[in-house]
């Protein structure tokens, strides 16, 4: 989970998505300075909006930064206590975009352009199915983690391609909204200087 701090774009409010919903399915909570936003369909969260951010942060800078270091998190959790909300110190804000390392590459068994990958994202081995012709075992690549809001705008998603399983997406510059992109399609590979789980910053 990312969060957005732009003041000269916005004003002084701290954006905080939680996940995607349609606007005709939105409800909002006040809580002082804080607006809850949440589904109106299912009453799950959707996000955060906080106003006045700059009277509860030291550092307004570091508010795009991921992951969120132990200041802002705990500046965080006062905002919400202030505001008389109990249920926003329990936010996912461990990076959604990071290094990958493709440890294996199998052949989709239902389709001729996929590819089954392993994918050591640091703490964890995710299977992605991925169709770039130039995806191989051995690759560092950016890895868009279930719960990333690509550029788009669209959300990543556990889903079944073909039948296999597939947790996350393996990105191309031009997804990732990266100048200078190459009009062939692939993925983006990286050199060695990465490692493989920490956050990519793009």
């Amino acid at each position: 989970m990312n969060m957005f701090y732009n003041e000269k774009g916005i004003g002084d409010v701290l954006i905080i998505p939680v996940k995607q919903g349609e606007r005709n399915e939105t409800t909002f909570e006040r809580y002082g300075d804080i607006v809850k936003i949440i589904n109106t369909n299912d009453k799950s969260l959707l996000g955060y909006n906080i106003f006045n951010a700059s009277g509860y942060f030291s550092n307004v800078e570091k508010l795009n930064e991921v992951p969120v270091d132990k200041e802002v998190a705990t500046e965080l959790e006062k905002a919400f206590q202030t505001n008389g909300i109990e249920d926003g110190s329990g936010l996912d804000f461990s990076p959604k975009f990071v290094v990958g390392y493709v440890k294996e590459k199998q052949q989709h068994e239902n389709a001729d352009k996929l590819s089954v990958c392993q994918v050591d994202v640091g703490d964890e081995t995710l299977q992605i199915v991925c169709g770039a012709p130039n995806i191989d075992q051995g690759q560092k690549v950016v890895v868009a983690k279930v719960g990333a809001v690509m550029p788009s705008g669209m959300e990543i998603k556990p889903t079944q391609l073909r039948g296999v399983d597939s947790h996350g997406m393996i990105c191309s510059m031009k997804e990732l909204g990266l100048p200078n992109a190459p009009k062939e399609k692939g993925i983006y590979v990286l050199d060695n200087q990465y490692e493989a789980g920490q956050a990519f910053v793009f």
